[in-house]
């Protein structure tokens, strides 16, 4: 899978899901302090699943129709201790390959999937 990490997702995390064959860009290496905005329209033109802790993605995925197959997974739970982050994260995203053209939002005891329509997203899966 193609993915673009946030600049406030784990270099280990990014590290652990090149080793298992992933195709990873972070942000924080090439682009540092691109806007959220352009984050999601970069994501969009390279078909690349977005990697984040920043609340901020649903907001965006709810206005601009997210063009297929990319997708946002946004993490909702604590930072795993640091000798584990980067195995703990990468499993999760690696547990799954249906990433595509969703709003994931992945938590401690779940995963909640929508669907991301051309129109725009319409769900309350990233509350405030």
């Amino acid at each position: 899978m193609r993915f673009l990490a946030d600049e406030n997702f784990p270099v280990s995390a990014i590290d652990a899901l090149v080793r298992q064959g992933h195709d990873v860009v972070w942000v924080g290496t090439v682009a540092p302090g691109t806007s959220d905005n352009d984050i999601y329209a970069w994501a969009v033109r390279e078909d690349r699943i977005i990697l984040t802790f920043d609340k901020d993605f649903g907001e965006i995925a709810r206005g601009a129709g997210l063009a297929q197959p990319s997708g946002v997974i946004l993490f909702r739970l604590p930072m795993p201790p640091p000798a584990e982050v980067g195995s703990r994260l990468a499993g999760l995203v690696d547990s799954r390959s249906d990433w595509a053209g969703q709003f994931s939002v992945v938590e401690p005891d779940r995963i909640r999937m929508r669907p991301l329509p051309k129109s725009g997203f319409k769900s309350n899966l990233a509350p405030d």
